[in-house]
């Protein structure tokens, strides 16, 4: 029943709605491994080291938004929108300074207001949620799609 009910959906679906299924996977899969290096990050500069939290998530945000970029370059995405690639370095650089501040913003609501300091890494999580829609949209519709 399911195996015929994914035949019909996989015959119906179009090659770009695939396409898309497709790069949600990989992003998804690329951001969890930034997301592991950037949650690492967060723990370790704020638990071990003694950081304020802020600057433990503001450094993990940056790494992980470089192993995302280089990811999404080599794998997720498969068009490009810009030529030189200086250009599309910088916007997704503008487009993850976007996502850091959303970030530094959410978790300092989250972390503040919401839960408590004590549970900064549960605000880690909704925060990243938030950050990972907006980062994926903007992404896919700035960068990677034909002109």
């Amino acid at each position: 029943m399911c195996k015929t009910l994914f035949t019909i959906l996989d015959s119906q679906m179009t090659d770009k709605y695939r396409s898309l299924i497709i790069q949600l996977v990989r992003y998804c899969v690329s951001g969890g491994i930034a997301f592991g290096v950037d949650f690492g990050l967060l723990w370790l500069l704020t638990s071990v080291c003694h950081w304020h939290y802020l600057i433990g998530a503001a450094i993990g945000y940056t790494t992980g938004l470089i192993i995302t970029y280089t990811l999404s370059i080599w794998w997720v995405f498969d068009q490009r929108r810009m030529q030189q690639q200086w250009v599309e370095f910088a916007v997704f650089v503008l487009i993850g300074l976007v996502g850091l501040a959303l970030t530094q913003l959410c978790m300092w609501l989250f972390t503040s207001f919401v839960l408590g300091e004590n549970l900064y890494l549960i605000s880690k999580l909704i925060t990243t949620g938030i950050v990972t829609l907006y980062n994926f949209l903007a992404k896919k519709i700035i960068l990677f799609t034909k002109q």
